[in-house]
């Protein structure tokens, strides 16, 4: 029987791992937390300000369904129990983004990117080597990515409408959450990530925060 449960694991973690993956490019998620923008006053945008408000909410749906792929691939490559939590609990919350930023999109009638697949594949991959790293390299991943994350949330304040209050609370609340990922990941012991894969993650993410505002 031991042997057969062996057997079956791996096919189950693969099986449970498909299932994941499409549920979240079919934008299936469900969010544990309220929605920020539910009780965020709702102004009228004109045509221009409603598409430029999806163009930006569409990047955010993008990096929420990258940073499912990332924590799922690190979760099943983490070496500790405690670093398995840690994944699993971000990713978690990073649903809760991705619920919300699905729903804006909804409201704004518009439609999560049409390369979602690409996007959770390319970014399982480089999950998935993070972790093979070793545990101090996978979480310097996490604490780089939430750095540039934070970064282009800041960004996206800056330019969404001021009258757009539904995005912006939602936006400010994932800022908020990004920070205290990247802060924990820095306590568990991070090893800082060298300067040319720092420059390389920034250029991949500059790809598809462009492309993901149009498709």
């Amino acid at each position: 029987m031991d042997n057969l449960t062996r057997a079956i694991n791996p096919l189950d973690n693969l099986i449970a791992g498909f299932d994941r993956a499409l549920r979240v490019v079919g934008g299936v998620a469900k969010a544990s937390r309220p929605n920020p923008g539910a009780l965020a006053r709702d102004c009228e945008l004109n045509d221009q300000e409603a598409r430029h408000s999806a163009g930006l909410m569409r990047v955010n749906h993008v990096g929420e369904v990258c940073a499912q792929a990332l924590y799922d691939s690190q979760a099943r490559h983490a070496s500790s129990p405690a670093m398995r939590t840690q994944f699993v609990q971000a990713g978690r919350e990073e649903e809760d983004h991705l619920a919300w930023t699905a729903e804006r999109l909804a409201e704004l009638g518009s439609q999560p990117s049409l390369l979602n697949p690409l996007w959770y594949a390319g970014a399982y991959a480089l999950g998935t080597v993070a972790a093979r790293m070793g545990d101090p390299q996978s979480l310097g991943f996490v604490v780089e990515t939430e750095r540039q994350v934070e970064a282009h949330l800041n960004d996206h304040l800056d330019k969404l409408p001021p009258q757009d209050g539904k995005s912006r609370a939602i936006v400010e609340q994932m800022r908020v959450d990004e920070i205290e990922h990247g802060s924990k990941a820095q306590a568990m012991g991070a090893a800082e990530m060298p300067l040319p894969v720092r420059m390389a993650m920034r250029a991949m993410a500059k790809v598809m925060t462009t492309t993901a505002y149009y498709i």
